[in-house]
């Protein structure tokens, strides 16, 4: 069964995704959050085609993509490792709130993260 915060209300989940310029720096940071039980798993994919505008000059990358899920009151807390970890100024770290998922795989989500 799921657990719930204080109030009976859901623990709610999130997917929280960053893209780097390497395999390496992605697997680190999905290894990382992990280990410290701040996400409960990570994924690394790619190389997948970038394009975005930066400092005023429209660039095309390959990048790898890390995702990783957690629960929404840690988002803070694997914000800031990210950057810490992160070797771009300005990295993309979005999250995504899980809005639907199976009850025992929220639940392992939530049994795997610090203080789940």
């Amino acid at each position: 069964m799921k657990k719930t915060s204080t109030i009976d209300q859901p623990i709610q989940m999130v997917q929280i995704t960053t893209m780097t310029d390497s395999e390496q720096e992605a697997v680190l940071i999905a290894t990382t959050l992990t280990r410290e039980r701040i996400a409960a798993c990570g994924q690394v994919s790619g190389p997948v085609q970038s394009v975005y505008w930066w400092k005023g000059q429209m660039e095309q990358t390959a990048e790898w993509q890390c995702l990783v899920k957690t629960r929404e009151d840690l988002y803070e807390t694997v914000e800031a490792k990210i950057m810490a970890l992160h070797s771009y100024e300005v990295p993309a770290i979005i999250a995504v709130p899980v809005v639907h998922g199976s009850e025992a795989y929220l639940a392992w989500l939530n049994d795997e993260t610090e203080a789940g």
